[in-house]
């Protein structure tokens, strides 16, 4: 009898491993479903944005940080979007959904220029 037992425990335990591989896998990516967007970040520091110029996917989001020590703002000059005066460390977030050139600027230092490409 106890070596039925031994044998079944034996049996059990690569089962048990199986299943456990099984429902713990992650879950496939459809090939019908398109990748994720990226998430892309743009640094506002010493009165510039960095990078200047970036192309990104239809569907990425920017995000703009402030690392400045004055207050910003993002500003697309179509206006498809505006942020508020972002001070250091605050960020602001954009999707782009469209395709197209969206030039912007700080609000608060015209100079300060940017773009995003979005194919």
């Amino acid at each position: 009898m106890t070596k039925n037992k031994i044998w079944i425990a034996g049996l059990a335990a690569p089962a048990m491993i199986a299943m456990l591989l099984f429902f713990t896998a992650p879950p496939s990516v459809s090939a019908n479903e398109p990748p994720a967007a990226p998430n892309v970040e743009v640094i506002i520091d010493n009165f510039s944005f960095a990078p200047q110029t970036l192309t990104v996917p239809v569907g990425a989001t920017v995000t703009w940080t402030n690392r400045d020590d004055i207050p910003h703002t993002v500003v697309s000059t179509d206006g498809a979007f505006k942020s508020k005066v972002r001070d250091t460390d605050e960020k602001f977030s954009y999707t782009f959904t469209k395709a197209g050139t969206y030039s912007y600027f700080c609000s608060v230092h015209p100079k300060m220029t940017g773009k995003v490409i979005v194919q």
